[in-house]
């Protein structure tokens, strides 16, 4: 069985355009992946920190909810992430499932949709790009709509596309 998973890319450290390529590179040969584009995003916590480089990725997946995060928590230390670290501390690579099918989770260190779905500007924006009737299942929301109702003050630039 494939399921439609949904992931959050961001990284502000070490070159974050690159991170998020490679991470993408990583998901797509571990199964079909379509991403948004790439943003820059005003960062969520230190504001002395730089500005963040943040996409969504569509990910077909047959592992598990519990199995593709842990896959993902190990492509952020493959990327030099450390373990443990302040919440909201600048990073090199934050892989976030912020849905799976239709499924609703609230186990520990997994909930889906990701708790932060509906309120970030930086997550809705390629989402909504990307998949603009993805479904928040816990509202029935679509990302487009979500998008439409979010009263976030942080600054989110679509990054013009990298030419190769």
């Amino acid at each position: 069985m494939s399921v439609r998973a949904y992931i959050g890319l961001g990284a502000n450290l070490a070159e974050p355009a690159a991170r998020l390529r490679w991470a993408l590179a990583e998901l797509d040969q571990a199964g079909p992946t379509r991403a948004s584009s790439l943003y820059r995003s005003e960062p969520l916590g230190d504001p002395g920190q730089p500005w963040y480089v943040n996409a969504v990725a569509e990910h077909r997946t047959a592992r598990s909810p519990r199995e593709l995060l842990d896959w993902l928590q190990a492509l952020e230390r493959r990327a030099g992430r450390p373990r443990e670290r302040p919440r909201w501390a600048a990073r090199v690579l934050d892989l976030d499932l912020l849905l799976y099918g239709d499924w609703e989770i609230r186990a520990p260190g997994l909930i889906i949709p990701h708790e932060g779905l509906a309120e970030r500007r930086f997550v809705l924006e390629p989402l909504a790009e990307l998949a603009p009737d993805a479904l928040d299942p816990r509202t029935g929301r679509s990302a487009r709509d979500l998008l439409a109702a979010l009263d976030d003050p942080l600054r989110v630039e679509k990054l013009p596309p990298v030419r190769l």
